[in-house]
Order: structure tokens, then C-alpha cells, then sequence
């Protein structure tokens, strides 16, 4: 006993002097995990890390080194959000960079998944969200945000994190995962950061890269029109504005613009309470989205 004991000690001392592990399977990350000390502190990603990711990232070491804490980042492109295979297959993968941002900003561990390793080939249990996720993206790719909760919960049990944190970019998401680890008590605390902008204001995101340079050019265009009409103070003017600035380019194609309340995310037909305004947006086969936030009138 006392020898496994030592093996175990030394071993993380070891890790605490060296640099960050990459694990790639769920026994291998739990076994760190039930090793561990502190407090873990989840960073889930889909990889092709931006400066929003890495500011993730920072909060999270924020957190988890006053503790004596580890910080888990996860790089999986989790198929069964999407509902489109020529998106999924076209998702940027940078695997390499990715690992480089990681160890540069302090990540303890980096948990990177196969498909088969996460799904078992007969599986037939899914989560659901059945209110919140009826609208906007929602509506627009059916079963998305049964895959985002699905794998979502799937990392909190398998790190035991305390905290876990996502941006708001994709606030629907977000609100989403809130009401999940609500309604199943699940114990983690559910940290969330503002949306990071290019200089040119267009919301950082992966699929930022697949933008054509015309393409990349016009997107700033998206910001511009939510800012430009949250000044308006009738919803039907709100909308009609932002229609008609994305309308304008040649190169945009809508998916929706909505304004939803900001708590149950329903269409909201006032600004009596703080709303939402969403879109998603084309660019060829590219889909952007953002959103501002409305106070109440």
C-alpha cells in the first residue's frame, strides 16, 4: 500500500513541476481527475482556439490557481450537434496550435477525445431541453442543443469540475446549460464572459476562418445593424432595421432575426423587460451568429 501510495505522490509531483497532460481517453481523465487536488475548473471547446477561447481559458486559471486548482480544457467536435455533415466535416481542426495556446496560457489538462471513446456505438440516451431550446438556433437546426447538452453533461461527470465556463456568444447555449445543471442538479457552478470582438466589432468565432476575404469583410456588417438598431424603441422597427441592413449585401443570406425575452428567450412583442436581439446569419456555408442585449425600457 504504502508503495502505491508513494508512486501516486511522486507522481504528481512530478506533474506539478512539468507542463500540461494530454490525455485522450475518459478512463485516462478520470483517473487524473480522482488524483487530483483542488479545484477543477472545465473549459469545454470544439478546438481551433481564438483569443475568445483563450480568454476562457485565463478566467478559468483566474479561478482555479488560488484554490491550488486545475484548469481541463476539452477539444472535441461533438458530432451530434450537428445537423449537417458537410458542416461537421468542415469544421477547422488545428490540433497542434490548439495544444501550443494551451501550455502557453497554463491549462493542466487537455482532454481530447475520440468519438467512439464518447459514444458507444448502441447508445440511446440523449438530453433534452424542451423550452428554451424551441426557438431561434433551436428551431433553425433541430436536435442541436440535445447534442450540446448531451456532451456537456457528459464532460461535468466525466471531470467532477466545480466550475465549469462558456461564453456568451452563444447565449442561447448558455442559458441552455444553466437550466440543464438547474433541473438536474448537477453540482457545478456555470461561469459565463462577455463575447470578445474583432477590432472591427464581428464576434470571434472558429468559423470566422472560413470566411472568404469578401466574405470577412462584409460580416462586421452583422454587429453593426443589432448596435444601430437597439437605439429604436419599437420591436417591429428593431427587426425591420436589422432585416434591411443585412439585406443589403449581396453576399449575406438570413437564417432568422429575432427578439426574444431575455430570461425565457420567447418572442418578446415589448421592451417593457430586457430583450434579446439574436441572428444568424450565411455567408455561403458559413453560419454566424450574434446578439445584443436590450435593457428594459
Amino acid at each position: 500500500m504504502w508503495r502505491s501510495t508513494l508512486i501516486v505522490a511522486v507522481r504528481w509531483a512530478i506533474w506539478d513541476q512539468l507542463c500540461m497532460l494530454v490525455l485522450r481517453s475518459t478512463k485516462d481523465l478520470r483517473e487524473s481527475m480522482n488524483q487530483g487536488r483542488g479545484m477543477c475548473v472545465l473549459v469545454p471547446t470544439m478546438g481551433a482556439l481564438h483569443q475568445g477561447h483563450l480568454s476562457l481559458i485565463r478566467q478559468a486559471v483566474e479561478i482555479a490557481k488560488p484554490q491550488n486548482g486545475r484548469v481541463v480544457v476539452s477539444i472535441f467536435v461533438n458530432p451530434i450537434q450537428f445537423d449537417c455533415k458537410g458542416d461537421l466535416e468542415a469544421y477547422p481542426r488545428t490540433e497542434a496550435d490548439d495544444l501550443k495556446a494551451c501550455e502557453n496560457e497554463g491549462v493542466d489538462f487537455v482532454f481530447i477525445p475520440d468519438e467512439s471513446d464518447m459514444y458507444a456505438a448502441d447508445r440511446s440516451v440523449i438530453v433534452a431541453e424542451s423550452i428554451l431550446s424551441s426557438g431561434l438556433c433551436g428551431s433553425a437546426r433541430p436536435g442541436h442543443f440535445d447534442g450540446v447538452c448531451t456532451v456537456v453533461l457528459k464532460l461535468l461527470l466525466i471531470t467532477g469540475c466545480h466550475v465549469v465556463i462558456f461564453g456568451e456568444k452563444d447565449f442561447q447555449q448558455l442559458a441552455i446549460i444553466r437550466r440543464m445543471v438547474r433541473d438536474l442538479n448537477v453540482p457545478v457552478d456555470v461561469v459565463s464572459q462577455p463575447t470578445l470582438r474583432e477590432s472591427d466589432g464581428l464576434a470571434m468565432s472558429s468559423r470566422n476562418a472560413s470566411l472568404t476575404a469578401e466574405q470577412r469583410a462584409d460580416a462586421p456588417r452583422l454587429f453593426r445593424a443589432l448596435s444601430d438598431a437597439s437605439c429604436l424603441l419599437d420591436p417591429t422597427a428593431i427587426l425591420d432595421y436589422v432585416v434591411k441592413q443585412i439585406e443589403a449585401s449581396d453576399l449575406a443570406r438570413i437564417d432568422y432575426v429575432e427578439l426574444v425575452d431575455a430570461e425565457t428567450l420567447q418572442p418578446a412583442s415589448s421592451l417593457e423587460q430586457a430583450t434579446i436581439l439574436a441572428l444568424a446569419v450565411f455567408y455561403g456555408e458559413v453560419r454566424l451568429i450574434d446578439h445584443v442585449r436590450l435593457p428594459a425600457l
